[in-house]
């Protein structure tokens, strides 16, 4: 058994080494990161952090400024892209890879399953975006199979919706609003990716998109026209075997839950019958779902933003008592191991910005927790591990604690952690280093340490009440142990170090099947510090955790 440990890289920014970084500027000044950026030597030094999986964001080509029309490639509207590289959610066609990410762009196909298969050759599984809920302004496939039908071809456009069409319609109306379309015309306009029903979508909404048509009539009460199967649902499955069939171990699903479980529930044991290993990761906001989605739907995983990121953010902020990470642990319940826990993605805002902890050593506990407490798998972003604080004022961005989706950029320490492509740290400050090393350490543990990997969970905030000797509100402290060893983690969301004691009740002695014992070796698996203990439910156990991080205490306790 595999504790999934994935890396996340925004394939255009990172690796992304010839640019001038000016805000707003094109890819001729600021450049792009390529497929072929990712040599053996990048994947593997990536691998040596403890990586399994590796998400490759923004492959599918999508709207964008820059312009491939001498490849024969659509060129699409300014008015309809966000920023000038443009939003890799808006899909211009589900069928071919961005040519931004190119050496050579007719031959980037070619390129990418040489990707996949030196992620493959690294050891590594690979991951790439399913972007179902919704398309490009202007979606045209000019590399769709013989015989694939585009999305919207044989749609009646006189019908708000059918369940044969695959676009949602406002007849009549000219697509207007907010937005200032210039040449751009619209008629009659189609609703927008984020629900918007409408003719008039603001600045605020996913203006650049258009909704997917699953069969679910919006406008007559949410009925379901699910039989006949949906023309969309035929196209759907056929894009996602499609790359299957190229090698992809996993789609991440983007806004999964904008899509009808019954679509999941339909095509995703389709894909995994004609391919046994590959999985499925929802991106998913409402805990609600959660339990149709896994059951019915047939995802492997769950995004856990609402639960456990939020619980663990407002703890490093001081919003939050860290006794929350138990109520999170306890709302979890069955759903814990389908949780894909994480600190950052391309969404969120970076540790290290000012929006958020305005230092990346700040989010050490919360990463320790977010990494050891389950066996389900654990994400780090790009540049998440040397303290890339996403400060920069890149264009659309904007000056937001986000690394840019929108905009051709490189951010500084991406840059040299890359290194023209020895992705090293020669160029890394001193701070810098030591926050790779701690990443590279405690992922490490998750598949090196069975317990962790596969392992009971026990929580011991109930047994350590407030008291001069432990603070449950800036402390977390959890078991894992398995039939030889057990690991004790403690984590300190204080600026200060803790010389702390740790009571282990009888409880956990039973459930953990864990013996009394005397002169117990301890090892701190992320400091390497050994010393001896005894391991007694009346003998409460202490130890000192550094500031801002924690201790993962290996216990030898096989018989």
């Amino acid at each position: 058994m595999e504790k999934a440990v994935i890396y996340q890289i925004f394939t255009r920014v990172c690796c992304n080494s010839g640019g001038q970084n000016i805000p707003g500027g094109d890819i001729r000044t600021n450049g792009s990161g390529k497929l072929n950026s990712y040599t053996p030597v990048v994947l593997d030094n990536i691998k040596s952090m403890g990586v399994t999986h590796i998400w490759f964001t923004g492959l599918i080509a999508h709207a964008s400024c820059t312009s491939y029309k001498e490849f024969g490639i659509p060129v699409s509207h300014p008015e309809t892209v966000k920023g000038r590289a443009g939003s890799p959610y808006a899909i211009r066609d589900y069928y071919d890879i961005d040519p931004d990410l190119a050496e050579s762009v007719p031959d980037r196909m070619a390129e990418f399953q040489a990707l996949v298969d030196r992620v493959h050759a690294a050891g590594m599984k690979f991951i790439m975006d399913f972007v179902p809920n919704h398309v490009a302004r202007e979606y045209r496939s000019v590399m769709k199979p013989r015989g694939v039908k585009d999305l919207g071809k044989d749609d009646d456009v006189n019908l708000h919706f059918s369940p044969k069409n695959n676009f949602y319609y406002m007849p009549g109306q000219m697509l207007g609003g907010q937005i200032d379309w210039g040449e751009y015309k619209e008629f009659p306009a189609k609703a927008t990716g984020n629900d918007q029903f409408s003719a008039t979508p603001s600045y605020s909404d996913w203006y650049e998109t258009v909704k997917l048509n699953y069969g679910v009539d919006y406008s007559g009460g949410g009925r379901h026209c699910f039989d006949p199967v949906p023309d969309t649902w035929k196209k759907m499955l056929r894009i996602l075997l499609y790359w299957a069939g190229k090698g992809v171990d996993a789609f991440r699903c983007d806004m999964a839950e904008m899509v009808p479980a019954s679509f999941w529930h339909w095509a995703v044991p389709q894909v995994k019958k004609a391919h046994n290993d590959i999985q499925f990761i929802a991106e998913i906001y409402n805990p609600g779902s959660y339990g149709s989605y896994i059951e019915y739907g047939g995802f492997d995983y769950i995004y856990d933003k609402v639960g456990l990121y939020d619980t663990l953010r407002a703890v490093v902020e001081s919003r939050e008592s860290a006794t929350a990470i138990t109520r999170c642990w306890q709302q979890n319940g069955y759903n814990g191991p389908h949780m894909l826990h994480f600190m950052e993605n391309h969404d969120e805002q970076r540790i290290a910005s000012r929006f958020f902890a305005g230092n990346a050593v700040k989010g050490r506990p919360a990463m320790i927790v977010s990494a050891l407490m389950d066996s389900c798998p654990v994400m780090v972003y790009s540049g998440q591990e040397v303290g890339e604080p996403g400060m920069d004022q890149e264009g659309f961005s904007g000056l937001d604690g986000r690394t840019t989706i929108f905009d051709y950029w490189a951010p500084d320490t991406l840059t040299r952690l890359y290194n023209d492509g020895k992705w090293d740290d020669t160029r890394l400050t001193a701070q810098e280093r030591e926050l790779r090393h701690f990443y590279s350490t405690l992922l490490g543990i998750c598949n090196k340490e069975n317990c962790i990997k596969a392992g009971k969970f026990f929580d011991l905030m109930y047994v350590n009440p407030q008291s001069s000797d432990f603070n449950p509100h800036r402390q977390y402290a959890f078991l894992r142990s398995d039939d030889h060893d057990a690991i004790l983690v403690v984590t300190n969301f204080t600026d200060q170090p803790l010389y702390t004691a740790v009571n282990i009740p009888q409880h956990a002695f039973d459930y953990m099947e864990l013996k009394a014992r005397d002169g117990v070796k301890v090892t701190d698996l992320l400091s390497g510090q050994t010393f001896q203990t005894n391991l007694r439910p009346d003998s409460p156990m202490r130890v000192t955790v550094p500031a801002q991080s924690g201790v993962v205490l290996k216990l030898k306790i096989e018989n």
